[in-house]
C-alpha cells in the first residue's frame, strides 16, 4: 500500500484500487496535486481491509484485478458501506461489464487511457453526488429527531397506549383518523406514522381543510387544469398528486362540503380522481391520514357527514386524550418546551420557579398541549435573570389557577370541611404525581401514605388516566 503524500486541502480521502503500479503511482500524484488525499491499494482484499478502518469519500477501483475482481469490490462497498460512491477504471475491452456495474450501484466509469481533464471532472462529480448523499442523510436524522416517536412526550398510560399503536400500524397501508380536541398534537402524529413509515423517504403532504373556503378546497386537493375557471390560467396540481407515494394528512376534515366528501371518498377506495375541469382520471398511490376535532360518529347522525365516508375513514382510530386527563405529562413537558425555547432564544440556565410550576400543574389547558407550548415559549422571552415566575405566565393561567386551588374562609356558600379540603388536596395529588412522572410509589413516599390510600384518593378526584 503506498503511502500519501501530503496533506489534504480539500479534506476529501480517496481510495485508489489498481494492480498495475504505474497507474497507481500516476493517477496518485495526479490526484493529490488535485487536493485529494489518496490511498492507495493493489488488490480487492488489501482495499476491504483498508476500509474497515478508514474512512473515504470516493473509491476509484481497476476492474480487472488479482483474486477479486473490481466489480466484487463494489459489491462489498454497496453492501457494507452504500453512502461511499465507486468510480470504475476499464480497457476498452470490457466497456460493457464497466455499463452493468453502473447498474448495480457505480457512480461512473473511466477508460483506459486516463485522461487527465476526464479524471477531474469525473471526481469532482462524484465527489459532489457524495456530499448530497451525506447532506440527505442529515436531513432524515433531523427529520427522524424532529417527528419521531421520541419527540412525543408522555408517560401516561393512554399516551403509551398510543405509542404502540403508531408502530403497530405505520408500516401498512391503512386509512388513519385521529381525533381529539384541537391542540392535542394531531399533526405531530400524523408526521410520526409518516416517519415511521415505508413512505419516509417521499413527500409529507398537510392540508387544513377548515382554513380553505369550500369553493377552493376541491381545487386544492384535486387540483385544476386551464380555463376550468375564472383565473385559471395554467394546469395545477393538487395537493393528492403532490404526495404520490407519500402520506397526505387531511386535518379538519369535517368541515369538508358534502359535494366533496364523495369524492373522497372515491379516491379513498379507488386511488382515482379528475382535478377540476378535467375528464382525465388520474391514478396515485397515496396513504391519507385524517383528524377532526369533532366528533365525527356525532356529525354522522346530525346529517352533516356521511356515513359510508366514516365508515372508510375509520379503519385505525387513534383518540389523542386532552392534556388536562393525562396531568402526569405536564412536567414532563413542560421541561421539554423549556429546552426547545431556552435553546431557540439563546437563554441558557432558565429555571422554573415553584409557584409557576404549582399554576401550570393546576390548570386545565382548554388548548392543550399547544397553549402549554405557547405559554413556555412566551414566559422565556419575557422572564428576567433566568428565572420564570408567576407574573411571566398568561393571565388566563393566573386567574383559572387561582380559582381552583384556593378556598376562601369568607365564602358565603355553605360547605363541609371535606368538600372545603377537596380542591387542595386534588390539585396536591396532581402536583405530586406529575413531580415523580406518574409513579405511585415515590408520590405515596412523598405525601407519606400507602399506596392503598393514594389509589383510593386518585380514584376519588378522578386521576387514574
Amino acid at each position: 500500500m503506498s503511502d500519501e503524500r501530503k496533506d489534504p486541502v480539500n479534506g476529501e480521502r480517496i481510495l485508489l484500487v489498481d494492480d498495475d503500479q504505474i497507474i497507481l503511482d500516476s493517477l496518485g500524484e495526479f490526484l493529490r496535486m488535485e487536493g485529494y488525499s489518496v490511498v492507495g491499494c493493489e488488490s480487492t482484499e488489501e482495499a476491504m481491509r483498508v476500509l474497515a478502518v478508514e474512512h473515504f469519500h470516493l473509491v476509484l477501483s481497476d476492474v480487472m484485478l488479482p483474486g477479486s475482481s473490481g466489480l466484487e469490490l463494489l459489491q462489498h462497498v454497496r453492501k457494507h458501506y452504500p453512502d461511499l460512491v465507486v468510480i470504475l477504471i476499464t480497457g476498452y475491452g470490457t466497456i460493457e461489464s464497466a455499463v452493468e456495474a453502473i447498474k448495480h450501484g457505480a457512480y461512473d466509469y473511466l477508460t483506459k487511457p486516463i485522461i487527465d481533464d476526464d479524471v477531474r471532472m469525473c471526481v469532482r462529480r462524484a465527489l459532489q453526488q457524495q456530499q448530497l448523499l451525506a447532506e440527505n442523510r442529515q436531513l432524515r436524522r433531523q427529520l427522524e429527531v424532529r417527528f419521531g416517536l421520541d419527540n412525543i412526550i408522555g408517560c401516561d398510560h393512554k399516551m403509551l397506549k398510543i405509542f404502540e399503536l403508531i408502530e403497530a400500524v405505520a408500516d401498512s397501508r391503512a386509512t388513519i383518523l385521529m381525533t381529539g380536541e384541537s391542540g392535542t398534537g394531531k399533526s405531530l402524529i400524523a408526521r410520526a406514522i409518516h416517519a415511521h413509515s415505508p413512505r419516509s423517504t417521499m413527500p409529507f403532504v398537510e392540508v387544513s381543510c377548515g382554513s380553505l373556503p369550500e369553493t377552493l378546497l376541491e381545487s386544492e386537493l384535486f387540483g385544476y387544469v386551464r380555463g376550468a375557471f375564472t383565473n385559471a390560467l395554467s394546469d395545477r396540481q393538487g395537493k393528492f398528486s403532490a404526495a404520490d407515494r407519500g402520506t397526505l394528512f387531511l386535518d379538519e376534515i369535517a368541515s369538508a362540503s358534502p359535494a366533496l366528501q364523495v369524492k373522497l371518498l372515491r379516491v379513498l377506495q379507488e386511488r382515482q380522481f379528475e382535478p377540476v375541469g378535467s375528464n382525465v382520471t388520474q391514478t396515485v398511490d397515496v396513504r391519507v391520514l385524517l383528524a377532526s376535532n369533532r366528533d365525527l360518529a356525532e356529525e354522522v347522525a346530525a346529517g352533516r357527514f356521511r356515513q359510508d365516508l366514516y365508515y372508510r375513514v375509520n379503519v385505525v382510530n387513534i383518540e389523542l386524550p386532552a392534556l388536562r386527563e393525562r396531568p402526569g405529562d405536564i412536567q414532563l413537558l413542560v421541561k421539554h418546551f423549556l429546552d426547545k425555547y431556552t435553546a431557540q432564544s439563546g437563554k441558557r440556565g432558565v429555571e422554573l420557579s415553584e409557584q409557576a410550576i404549582g399554576l401550570m400543574q393546576r390548570y386545565d389547558w382548554p388548548g392543550n398541549v399547544r397553549e402549554l407550548e405557547n405559554c413556555i415559549e412566551r414566559a422565556v422571552l419575557l422572564c428576567r435573570e433566568g428565572r420564570i415566575c408567576p407574573e411571566d405566565l398568561p393571565a388566563t393561567v393566573l386567574a383559572c389557577a387561582g380559582r381552583s386551588t384556593s378556598v376562601s374562609p369568607l365564602t358565603e356558600d355553605p360547605m363541609s370541611l371535606v368538600e372545603a379540603l377537596a380542591g387542595p388536596e386534588s390539585a396536591i395529588l396532581q402536583a405530586t404525581l406529575a413531580r415523580h412522572g406518574g409513579n405511585r410509589q415515590a408520590t405515596a413516599d412523598e405525601l407519606q401514605i400507602n399506596r392503598t390510600t393514594l389509589f383510593k384518593k386518585m380514584k376519588k378526584y378522578g386521576l387514574m388516566g
